[in-house]
């Protein structure tokens, strides 16, 4: 261990993750490589971008969906149970390695460079959900200026588009008792809504594909929004976090205004507390069942974005002692409370629909797009000033959408750039541009008229299992081969403490534990994709699998390439390959105290404490001799073999 450790040494004392410049003696000018990379302009910004990022459509169209359908009130309690177990420790520990290492999501894996295909296999998820996610805002595009007229183009039946199979609403209205009764004088069993066929006949135009194999032709009202969406995310994101983070005031920040507006209204309306009590009825019973317990997992993997190098990127944008300790409170309690929320703006809505119809509350509420393309239009053009609320809506999913696309890109573009810095920091604009042509090239299939078949695959398979061994991987790196107690002291660098017990019981057992579970029973649960009725083929299911399992193919062929770069035998280099990078530590100089003043220029000094003191006049770790701090370092390596 103490050769492998010296011929370490002998290579090089100089840090290689900084600046391409040098100064006048040859050392790299590590100052000016973290100002080129670029900081947020405020704490705000940080926190606001985090908050854009996690609350999302997901809040809206999947929360109160799953909340219903798993018991009601009764959802709530597994909800944060798994909030506590899974979301904030996960979310805390992508923020602290993000922070303390300030890179992206490839060259963070410096703490294990072994594991770095779980970089990479980041990098690819949170590739294909870009490119899809906007597709989606390309949808809420087009209708946002839809609702821009007196009268809502699927308030009717009659237009080009309808079938014989259209019923108008009011029709319905006119005749509730028989709607009610089997047999009745009105039949309304094979129709669909106006708004439904607006949706899949108009803007899809569905019917002109016979499947996910003959996509049929660009519907080109699609591909000039998708060509929107995508200018809007890159001007927004032109100059990094710093212009991403002024605009996250107004995207962030507004659809709480919007949700608000949309509360009221929707709770004054005459049968919105059937709704409301549909919504949140406990049935206790459903908490002895694994389902409700998984989906709520679930609900939080996704809604609060863990595993997709968002959170890792925005957090390399701060400065080192930044408290995300308190903001990571705020931000996953905050994107609980909002999911809440939405579910009584949803359901109010749905339960004064449900009466206008007839129907009961659970033949109106949907989840996905079929609530926000649908079901929700539809109980707009029942309401007053119905293009007004029907903006509003649209317009709230559409800067829900692009918050957390702004991360999508973010994470995409700092990987790349943190991993070439002398090459593409330079012209990272340029490099911007390049990634958000080539992603809006990729999807032009989505606007074809089969291309809700192709989003469907993408949606069910880039972000599944591949994403949940990327995280897993992740927590095995921090608990089992970097330590969590070396994790904490890192964090208390940082922040000055270190986290509890609580933080630590869940990063060594709970967490893993709970990702594994998510895991299995996502494999034993499997389910071929379908679009209503519509069920993907075989070579569609094949080429879906092959998408989710990309991203885990990536971790053992990382560990293949780290062990090629390292010399020496097997063992050795595998030896080498785990443990952290010479050059793993904080970014900034002055921020590189305790064991990582043995990384800094002259480390070899026989008192590296002292040569750090004397350059920046003073220190803020806690060891305070080289004595102790080599005996420290000797104990981890050990400990590490």
């Amino acid at each position: 261990m103490k050769r492998l450790r010296a011929s370490h040494l002998q290579e090089s004392s100089t840090p290689d993750l900084m600046s391409p410049s040098e100064g006048e003696d040859g050392v790299v000018s590590e100052l000016e490589y973290t100002a080129d990379r670029g900081n947020w302009t405020g704490k705000l910004d940080f926190l606001l971008s985090c908050i854009g990022y996690c609350v999302g459509l997901g809040n809206v169209w999947r929360f109160p969906y799953r909340t219903y359908s798993n018991g009601g009130g009764a959802f709530l309690i597994p909800y944060f149970i798994m909030l506590g177990i899974c979301g904030i420790p996960i979310f805390f520990m992508e923020l602290s390695l993000g922070q303390f290492s300030s890179l992206g999501p490839l060259a963070v894996w410096k703490i294990s460079p072994f594991f770095k295909g779980a970089g990479v296999g980041m990098i690819v998820i949170v590739s294909l959900v870009a490119i899809y996610y906007n597709m989606i805002i390309a949808y809420v595009l087009f209708y946002l200026f839809a609702s821009l007229t007196s009268d809502l183009p699927w308030q009717h039946c009659g237009n080009w588009w309808n079938t014989d199979r259209c019923l108008d609403h009011r029709v319905v209205q006119g005749n509730n008792s028989s709607v009610k009764l089997p047999g009745s004088s009105l039949n309304i069993t094979g129709t669909v809504s106006p708004s439904e066929e607006y949706w899949s006949r108009y803007v899809l135009h569905i019917q002109g594909s016979s499947g996910i194999g003959s996509p049929g032709g660009i519907r080109w009202n699609l591909c000039l929004c998708l060509l929107l969406a995508w200018i809007i995310v890159y001007l927004c994101i032109l100059k990094g976090v710093k212009s991403s983070g002024k605009v996250v005031y107004f995207t962030a920040t507004f659809p709480y205004v919007i949700l608000v507006m949309l509360l009221i209204r929707g709770v004054t309306l005459d049968g919105a507390w059937k709704g409301i009590k549909f919504y949140l009825t406990p049935q206790f019973d459903h908490l002895l069942t694994s389902k409700v317990w998984i989906e709520a997992a679930l609900q939080i993997f996704y809604s609060l974005g863990v595993g997709f190098g968002g959170l890792l990127t925005f957090a390399s944008y701060n400065t080192f002692n930044q408290n995300i300790y308190r903001d990571t409170f705020i931000v996953t309690l905050g994107n609980a409370f909002t999911s809440i929320l939405a579910g009584f703006a949803i359901f109010s809505v749905l339960g004064y629909m449900s009466q206008e119809l007839g129907v009961p509350v659970d033949q109106v509420a949907q989840a996905g797009p079929g609530l926000a393309f649908v079901v929700y239009p539809q109980a707009m053009t029942m309401l007053p000033l119905s293009p007004f609320w029907s903006f509003l809506f649209f317009f709230m999913l559409l800067t829900l959408g692009l918050d957390s696309q702004f991360a999508f890109m973010e994470t995409i573009v700092t990987a790349i750039t943190d991993e070439f810095p002398f090459y593409l920091r330079p012209k990272k604009a340029f490099f911007s541009a390049c990634i958000s042509i080539s992603m809006f090239l990729m999807g032009l299939i989505l606007t074809t008229e089969g291309g809700m078949y192709w989003l469907v695959l993408l949606d069910d398979y880039s972000a599944g299992f591949g994403l949940m061994v990327v995280v897993i991987t992740s927590c095995f790196v921090i608990s089992r081969i970097y330590s969590v107690q070396r994790f904490s002291r890192d964090i208390k660098m940082m922040l000055g403490f270190e986290p509890g017990i609580y933080f630590k019981m869940c990063w060594n057992y709970l967490s893993p534990l709970s990702m594994l579970a998510l895991l299995v029973y996502s494999i034993v649960k499997y389910e071929p994709s379908e679009y209503g009725t519509y069920k993907l083929p075989k070579w569609a299911e094949i080429l879906g699998i092959l998408m989710g399992l990309l991203p885990c193919s990536m971790v053992p062929t990382g560990m293949v390439v780290s062990v090629l770069r390292e010399e020496g035998t097997l063992k050795e280099r595998i030896k080498q390959a785990i443990r952290p990078s010479l050059d793993w530590g904080p970014a900034l100089e002055e921020n590189r105290t305790g064991i990582y003043v043995n990384t800094l220029p002259g480390s070899q000094s026989p008192r590296p404490l002292m040569v750090h003191m004397r350059k920046y006049g003073g220190i803020t770790c806690y060891e305070n001799t080289a004595i102790e701090l080599d005996k420290e370092i000797e104990m981890e390596e050990e400990s590490m073999m």
